[in-house]
């Protein structure tokens, strides 16, 4: 299972953000709600990989948040709140959370496995190179990217046509904003975290998980 443990950068000099941050995150199924566990901080019990990879890359967008995944055991039976739980997995959590503040330029965000899994290292640096691009995009590139729909034949015409603008401008858009490459990408790195997790196999003689 997944714990992610997610805390407010700069707090001391901003507003309190956890109640931005829970309703940002409500669409994102998790097995306990997400809530403020203390202070500054939020956290949440995920059990597909696919919605840690929507969690993380909602927040790092958001921007100002630290984001830290555990991955690893959640006692049982679950609590009412993420707060009473524990398990590996938490301590996990704790312990990417502290190490995301220390990322300098790279996207704030660390995951954490079971002790000697090298693969939670290598979802951590899928997720770092798809944090920045999202945080690298301007909000005239994300009104075109809200809009578009992956896999879906005409979705660039559809939206110049909602836009106002040529089609051009917003294929432009999606590959200056690497888009589609984040649409491949995205289940790699969930294929990565269920490995780490153990709901995928590891693959044969050590080679890549993708």
């Amino acid at each position: 299972m997944f714990v992610l443990t997610i805390d407010q950068a700069g707090s001391r000099s901003t507003r309190d953000r956890v109640p931005d941050l829970l309703d940002l995150l409500q669409p994102i199924s998790a097995v306990l709600p997400w809530e403020r566990s203390v202070g500054d901080e939020a956290q949440g019990v995920v059990a597909a990989a696919a919605d840690v990879v929507d969690a993380v890359l909602l927040c790092l967008r958001d921007g100002d948040w630290y984001v830290g995944v555990g991955i690893g055991e959640v006692e049982r039976p679950l609590p009412a709140s993420p707060r009473e739980g524990r398990g590996s997995a938490f301590v996990a959590a704790r312990k990417a959370v502290d190490r995301a503040k220390k990322t300098g330029d790279r996207a704030p965000l660390a995951v954490e496995g079971p002790d000697g899994e090298r693969g939670a290292a290598e979802a951590e640096g899928v997720l770092a190179l798809l944090g920045r691009h999202v945080m690298d995009r301007s909000e005239a590139e994300w009104r075109i990217l809200d809009l578009l729909q992956p896999g879906v034949r005409g979705t660039q015409t559809a939206v110049a046509r909602v836009l106002g603008i040529s089609p051009q401008a917003v294929s432009k858009a999606a590959a200056r904003a690497a888009w589609h490459e984040e649409q491949a990408v995205r289940p790699a790195a969930a294929r990565l975290l269920a490995w780490v997790d153990g709901a995928l196999p590891p693959p044969p003689d050590g080679g890549a998980v993708l």
